[in-house]
């Protein structure tokens, strides 16, 4: 009882005014009844405004710092979501508080990204599982169905060996991917900046494509009134990666017949690259999660036409490390255009590299 705020400010209060009482005895012609009457007027003073000061401002703080710390022990960190955020002030108590709240709401926040990561690691591993296993399996079949006798007939092997390359095409293309991001990630990628003409390169990439484009019959094209040369300063090589994921993308979510275009709007510092397609366009719900990895939009009609679901995590890593990023503009049914913005070059740098 003595060490609660009410014992103590008890005991406080007794001492003073018997100090009190003592000093008045000393004053000649002062009576007893008023000695007592100091007394009782020294201690109730004393015990109430002593009681609410310690009440208010140490043992309330207490109490609460240790329910706080009560709490950090057992891992409980809801006190955080209880209370608002501590303002400073010049109460040690209060400041203690302080400190208390920013470590829980440091803790808080770690344990969050570790629950999000470990989320992450398990879709990873999941996704990661089933696209080996695919291209896996698939040449398991093909292969053991040539062990089991089916080698003898010429033109079943030659089928089955290109299906089964094709397969383990697919697995190595991944494998690839997933170094590159990795790569990326970790910074052990150094990109090379050099001035170079975008158009150029594009111009590269639509011959890359060509067969495909007319097997499909998608036309690809650039936009009306494109300068003769847009240089830019960038890493060509992961640029030249960037265009050809979007491009083919493009080619690969686009009915026949239709186009796929690039345009490019030069301005004082930047130029801004668009690569435009008339094809199936994307949900907006799917548009903040199509540059995760292994993210499908309709993961089943995604499947059937091929890829690893790693390009456009490649584009934005690309990207990034580029110190840009890439946007989408999407309309069901309409069609997707991808942009993407990249410091301009010198022109005379360029030519000469050329």
């Amino acid at each position: 009882m003595l060490f609660t705020s009410r014992g103590v400010a008890a005991l406080l209060s007794i001492s003073i005014s018997i100090v009190t009482t003592a000093f008045l005895s000393l004053v000649n012609g002062v009576s007893i009844d008023a000695l007592v009457v100091a007394f009782l007027i020294a201690f109730g003073s004393s015990y109430l405004l002593i009681s609410i000061t310690f009440e208010s401002l140490i043992f309330k703080e207490v109490n609460q710092i240790y329910s706080m710390l009560s709490d950090l022990k057992k891992n409980d960190f809801e006190f955080i979501k209880k209370h608002k955020k501590y303002k400073k002030s010049r109460n040690p108590m209060k400041r203690v508080k302080q400190e208390i709240y920013s470590y829980a709401s440091s803790k808080q926040r770690e344990i969050d990204e570790l629950k999000k990561l470990e989320a992450f690691r398990r879709e990873f591993l999941a996704d990661v599982s089933h696209e080996l296993k695919t291209p896996i399996f698939a040449a398991q079949g093909f292969i053991y169905t040539l062990l089991d006798g089916a080698v003898e007939d010429e033109t079943v092997r030659v089928k089955f060996l290109k299906r089964a390359g094709k397969s383990l095409d697919g697995l190595a293309n991944l494998v690839q991917n997933l170094l590159s991001i990795s790569r990326m990630e970790s910074g052990d990628i150094q990109l090379e900046f050099e001035d170079f003409d975008i158009y150029k390169l594009t111009q590269e990439i639509y011959e890359q494509f060509e067969a495909k484009a007319e097997k499909k019959q998608i036309k690809l094209i650039f936009s009306e009134e494109i300068p003769d040369k847009v240089v830019v300063f960038a890493d060509r090589q992961r640029i030249m990666q960037v265009l050809m994921n979007l491009i083919s993308n493009a080619m690969k979510y686009t009915e026949s017949p239709s186009e796929v275009e690039v345009d490019f709007k030069v301005g004082e510092k930047e130029v801004t690259i668009y690569v435009k397609d008339t094809g199936l366009g994307i949900p907006p719900e799917d548009l903040k999660r199509i540059f995760e990895r292994f993210y499908r939009v309709e993961k089943s009609r995604s499947k059937d036409k091929g890829g690893t679901g790693l390009g456009l995590a490649i584009v934005r890593h690309i990207l990034q490390a580029h110190g840009n990023t890439v946007s989408v503009v999407s309309t069901v049914g309409k069609g997707s255009t991808f942009s993407f913005k990249l410091p301009k070059g010198e022109v005379k740098q360029a030519l000469e590299i050329e």
